[in-house]
């Protein structure tokens, strides 16, 4: 068996000494909960940050933009956030989208969607497959390409970005090249893949913590088995784009990830995968810090720009 990578383990005992997220009100994780994590990673250099406001299913709703530099006709890639579906925003996530942006060069465009409780399910897929649908028609006018669309997001980001790309498919569109999905969530808690068993405490996320943020996103527990909470679930994953699946050795969500791709596989969507075997849930938070992180966002922007 991997051991844990040497330069999560610090980060992991500095962790381990915290209150555990799922102890305390939403509002007081949502203020302190993406702090434990941030620990100062210098941002990559962007052209522009540009938020805008658009018309989404309940009311305004907000993106952020990252242009790569001032070229006309870059592919763009709709960021999903990660979040249980429940806390973190596109501050939490501004880095990560900083990285992707001039990793890959695509323009990036990052959406503030509704958050559980106070907006359970289906509230934030709706408002992700509305800004898929505002990037294509609006693509040109921030430089982008609306016959160059990817999705991508990292945990519950990386659900709805699935999600998305499912929803697309059945729903008219628009096309998208490239689903990015960074140790995504796939499944409802109680399927208990065995990575939970595993995986489920000391290396971080806890399934004590999964199955909070689940039952704060799903107001009805029968939506649990409905293909656009868990993708896994789908009756069918043909006709998806291309797909880049990242796992960690080290969490929870990893069997779940992986049976994803292998489902995607199976229904004849080209799919590559990467399984750090020595990281945990959210490495991806430690880009410039950690050498597998930066080679893992360095392997996936590559991904990305190749494919889309």
């Amino acid at each position: 068996m991997n051991d844990v990578h040497p330069g999560l383990r610090a980060l992991l005992d500095k962790a381990a000494a915290l209150p555990p997220i799922h102890l305390a009100a939403i509002e007081e994780t949502r203020r302190n909960g993406p702090a434990r994590y941030q620990i100062g990673v210098p941002p990559d250099p962007v052209a522009s940050v540009n938020d805008r406001i658009i018309d989404g299913p309940a009311g305004p709703l907000a993106l952020r933009i990252y242009r790569p530099d001032s070229r006309v006709g870059r592919a763009v890639t709709v960021f999903f956030h990660g979040g249980g579906f429940a806390i973190c925003s596109p501050d939490t996530h501004d880095g990560m989208c900083r990285q992707i942006c001039h990793r890959s060069g695509t323009i990036v465009v990052s959406v503030d969607y509704r958050l559980a409780p106070e907006h359970p399910f289906p509230a934030a897929p709706d408002d992700c497959l509305a800004a898929l649908r505002w990037v294509a028609a609006h693509a040109a006018s921030f430089g982008g390409d609306p016959a160059r669309l990817a999705v991508a997001g990292d945990s519950a980001g990386g659900n709805l970005a699935a999600v998305t790309a499912l929803r697309a498919r059945d729903g008219g569109g628009p096309p998208v090249k490239a689903q990015l999905l960074i140790y995504p969530v796939t499944d409802h808690y109680t399927a208990r893949h065995p990575s939970y068993a595993d995986r489920g405490t000391g290396f971080g996320l806890t399934g004590e913590t999964m199955d909070w943020f689940w039952d704060l996103y799903l107001s009805d527990p029968a939506h649990a088995a409905h293909p656009d909470a868990s993708p896994l679930r789908a009756s069918s994953l043909s006709g998806l784009p291309r797909a880049y699946v990242v796992t960690a050795g080290f969490d929870l969500l990893r069997d779940e990830g992986e049976a994803y791709a292998t489902r995607l596989r199976d229904a004849g969507v080209a799919v590559d995968e990467a399984r750090y075997a020595d990281m945990n849930h959210g490495f991806f938070n430690w880009v410039g810090l950690i050498d597998r992180s930066t080679e893992a966002m360095d392997a996936a922007c590559a991904w990305l720009q190749r494919t889309v």
